[in-house]
């Protein structure tokens, strides 16, 4: 029998207001975003459009291998975001990622510091890998590698 770790991870979509303060009220879904998940280039969760909260979960093999994690977020455009006459974002568009574990561990805050989130500002500036803080607001891709067995990575990395 092979070992496995449970990996799972909250998914929302929400709107944020003025100076990215979270909007009151339902987001708009009308225009869809979507969000895959994949691990080692294998797809594990799809959806065409994030229409509220879900959990994601799939089992990994705790076999010693190396593993990359990826979040994608895609479908943003233009229309997602609200600018008023002065330039200011009055509204936007995010997919927010939280609770994210590994068999019951929280890992939110080492996500924070070793995931990295490549992405173009859709399309409208190069390619930068940037800092990921529990929030996507561009179509991108966030990576995550690690090795398995966790429980030994997990120490390595605390």
């Amino acid at each position: 029998m092979t070992d496995t770790v449970k990996f799972q991870c909250d998914l929302d979509i929400f709107n944020t207001g003025l100076y990215g303060i979270p909007a009151k009220g339902v987001p708009d879904t009308a225009i869809p975003v979507g969000f895959e998940v994949l691990l080692d280039g294998n797809s594990m969760f799809k959806t065409e459009r994030v229409t509220g909260p879900c959990q994601v979960t799939f089992d990994i093999t705790d076999n010693e291998a190396t593993h990359k994690l990826q979040f994608v977020m895609t479908g943003k455009i233009a229309e997602h975001t609200k600018v008023d006459d002065d330039g200011n974002i009055t509204s936007d568009t995010l997919l927010k990622i939280s609770n994210v574990q590994v068999d019951d561990i929280i890992l939110d805050q080492f996500l924070n510091k070793l995931v990295e989130y490549a992405h173009d500002f859709n399309g409208t500036q190069e390619l930068i890998n940037d800092k990921f803080y529990g929030t996507m607001g561009c179509n991108g891709t966030l990576t995550f590698e690690f090795t398995t067995p966790f429980y030994l990575w997990l120490l390595e990395n605390m």
